[in-house]
């Protein structure tokens, strides 16, 4: 029995000490070998780390109007294993599709797919998940549909007989998304962030570094429930919110450009439609527009990804007869083009090609002025290899940058394709088909550079970058010259004969675009279409544009329009009534928006503004009236040989306009002969006989052309022909 009991002692005791070395072994194990890695563990379940999201900066328009910004959001969750112990999966399956169906799914695939979510299991199939987004359909929606979803969880509360604080199972997440409240306004030049918050399209992508800011961080102790603990280390770096941007762009101007598209799509069909508004002054973007276009808000339910394209700097085309700019502007740079010189219209051989005119058979022998504002391919011809030549064609192609960007400050810009070989091609090419391939803004700067007084400009659309905080400027993009195409005096002949293919209503290809008040110059064009898996021109398929900018004497507008196939049923004479409504409204809405003058106004403004003392330049050299009238501003005409000032007209201090020619004699008028007044005003042919002392007799009206006279001394007299403005002969007298 002791025995037993000794035994039965021993290994008890054996045992506890066993348990005993065990224990101690366990805690040098945990408090030496183990404690570094378990200090590790320990110290990150007790510390809590939290990503403190930046604010992402706002696009503004230029005059502050917000075009995105951050906005409120509500993603909308489900609980499955709540919604299981109610049994209540198909009734908000049902109940939640009616409210976040979209168009482009119907409602039985929206309820399926819910009810798919409302009864999932977690991936080890284990249980009901207990926390599903609702995504795309339920993830970031605005706050009338999320109105929608909470009245629908107190519809279904009462009808499974719970309280209004019971938890049915939905729920409703405050987050934060990318907002446009123009919708559709200026989606092309914007772009979009996704639902995640990547930047994924147009200036938010482009500017996403200056935009996106950049997080903080958050970092405390906590107790085992989550509860931070008293006097812990706390760790805060405040996020730094994204910078604002401001645009060049009008956001009037922009609803102003896409509402005229709407009309224009809604009328020919096209495949496309592309807009762009701009201050020929400065290029500095006052609107871009494409049809078809989307909404950035729901970016999700476009089908073709070619709906995103900004075709305005995206996208090469033929360019047809606006490209006419090229050559006009070249040929009278280099001091070729007589506007009324004569031609023959119709077809010109270049090599073995017959190149014709967009009726085939011309108007028979015409003015190269009527060839312009008739767009007449043959004079253009003519004009750009007989008289300009390749060589320096070639050079006015580049010098207005069609061969290169224009580094526009906005994604995806290609490049224009310059590639002509035959004189065939440099023929075509002088009209804007063959080997002439270009964007719209290239387009569009080099009519610029004609309003402005020859510069080429670079293209921008960002003006400012902003302190969120302050709204002080961090940083500003001045308008940037690029290179002087053609000197002033060449850009505003080139506007002037612009003017009249609008302006004259019997020819100009144009007269559509004619606006009462304000003086318009502009061209049109019409490019045939090689369309895929041809080799030739289509005959009925055509890209139809129209380039203008107003008013004349003092551009603040140019728009670039471009219709891509429209439906003309074959007729391409339909052409010019496509795009010239969309034109007068735009300009005549942006101008009277801008508080721009009607060229009347501006006229009479003018006079009053310029009215000025005619100097006395009697007894002056020759030098010293021409300094003189310099320094006035004034236009002063020399005649004869001596060697002082012996008459003048107008008499010393008489009021005129400063556009007023003063002529001054430095010898006897009587011995001298009448100068040639061809191209001459009346008023200026009238003026002229009377300083001259000749007797003019005048037929017609508009401008002198033509002059015979007769006699001798102070019996001199002359006859005068004058015709109109459209018929109105180059100025061979004046220098």
């Amino acid at each position: 029995m002791t025995k037993k009991i000794k035994l039965r002692s021993l290994l008890i005791g054996g045992f506890f000490t066993l348990l005993f070395v065990v224990l101690i072994a366990k805690v040098y194990w945990i408090q030496v070998v183990d404690a570094s890695w378990l200090l590790e563990q320990a110290e990150e379940k007790w510390e809590t780390d939290k990503i403190i999201a930046p604010v992402r900066g706002t696009i503004l328009d230029r005059n502050n109007k917000v075009l995105a910004e951050e906005g409120t959001a509500y993603t909308v969750t489900l609980n499955p294993k709540m919604i299981d112990g109610l049994h209540a999966a198909d009734d908000i399956a049902r109940g939640l599709a009616d409210i976040l169906k979209e168009s482009d799914v119907t409602k039985a695939t929206l309820e399926n797919k819910i009810r798919e979510l409302a009864t999932r299991k977690k991936p080890d199939g284990s249980d009901f998940a207990v926390n599903v987004e609702i995504r795309n359909e339920g993830w970031k929606i605005d706050k009338e549909k999320a109105d929608q979803v909470r009245d629908f969880i107190a519809t279904m509360q009462t009808r499974l007989n719970k309280s209004a604080k019971t938890n049915i199972g939905i729920g409703i997440v405050e987050e934060k998304k990318r907002y446009y409240p123009g919708e559709t306004l200026a989606a092309h030049i914007l772009g979009y962030t996704n639902k995640e918050g990547k930047a994924s399209l147009g200036l938010e992508l482009k500017l996403d570094d200056t935009l996106k800011g950049v997080p903080g961080m958050l970092s405390y102790e906590k107790d085992g429930k989550g509860v931070e603990l008293p006097d812990a280390k706390v760790d805060f770096k405040p996020a730094e919110d994204g910078n604002n941007v401001r645009l060049t762009i009008d956001k009037n101007i922009q609803f102003y450009l896409e509402s005229a598209l709407a009309k224009v799509n809604d009328k020919w069909h096209p495949k496309s439609l592309t807009a762009i508004a701009v201050d020929p002054q400065t290029m500095e973007i006052l609107g871009m527009a494409n049809t078809p276009t989307f909404n950035p808000n729901t970016y999700w339910t476009i089908k073709d990804q070619s709906d995103f394209k900004n075709n305005a700097v995206a996208s090469r085309y033929e360019p047809g007869s606006t490209f006419k700019i090229v050559t006009l502007a070249g040929t009278v740079e280099e001091g070729l083009f007589n506007p009324n010189e004569m031609y023959q219209s119709g077809m010109i051989r270049v090599q073995d090609r017959e190149l014709h005119d967009h009726n085939r058979v011309g108007w028979g022998k015409i003015s190269y002025l009527d060839g312009l504002k008739r767009s007449s391919n043959v004079a253009f011809v003519k004009l750009g290899i007989e008289k300009l030549t390749q060589p320096k064609l070639k050079s006015y192609i580049e010098k207005f940058g069609f061969n290169e960007k224009t580094n526009i400050d906005m994604p995806n810009e290609v490049s224009g394709l310059i590639d002509m070989k035959y004189p065939s091609e440099y023929a075509t090419a002088t009209y804007g088909q063959g080997k002439v391939v270009v964007t719209a803004i290239q387009q569009t700067a080099a009519y610029a550079a004609m309003a402005n007084g020859g510069k080429l400009m670079w293209p921008h659309i960002v003006k400012d970058i902003l302190d969120p905080k302050t709204g002080k400027t961090i940083q500003s993009f001045a308008p940037q010259v690029v290179r002087q195409v053609v000197s002033e005096k060449t850009a505003a002949t080139v506007s002037g004969y612009l003017e009249q293919v609008v302006s004259d209503q019997d020819i100009g290809t144009g007269k559509l675009a004619y606006m009462e008040g304000y003086r318009v110059a502009g061209k049109t064009g019409t490019a045939n279409l090689v369309l895929p898996g041809e080799k030739t021109y289509s005959t009925n398929t055509w890209v139809i544009s129209f380039i203008g900018y107003a008013p004349v004497e003092d551009p603040k507008i140019l728009v670039t329009l471009i219709a891509d196939q429209p439906d003309l049923g074959g007729n391409y004479h339909l052409g010019g009534q496509v795009l010239a409504p969309a034109f007068k409204d735009i300009v005549g809405e942006s101008l009277q928006y801008m508080g721009v003058k009607s060229s009347k106004q501006t006229q009479m403004v003018a006079k009053e503004a310029n009215k000025l003392k005619v100097p006395n330049f009697m007894g002056m050299t020759s030098a010293n009236a021409k300094a003189a009238a310099k320094e006035s501003n004034l236009s002063l005409e020399v005649f004869g040989k001596g060697e002082q000032v012996v008459e003048q007209f107008p008499k010393p201090g008489t009021e005129i306009l400063s556009t007023q020619r003063i002529y001054v004699a430095m010898q006897n008028v009587t011995e001298m002969p009448l100068p040639n007044l061809v191209g001459r005003s009346l008023r200026d042919a009238v003026e002229a006989c009377s300083f001259f002392k000749v007797d003019c007799q005048t037929s017609g009206e508009g401008y002198v052309s033509d002059q015979t006279s007769s006699g001798e001394g102070e019996g001199r007299s002359a006859t005068l022909t004058l015709k109109p403005l459209s018929d109105k002969p180059a100025v061979t007298g004046a220098k």
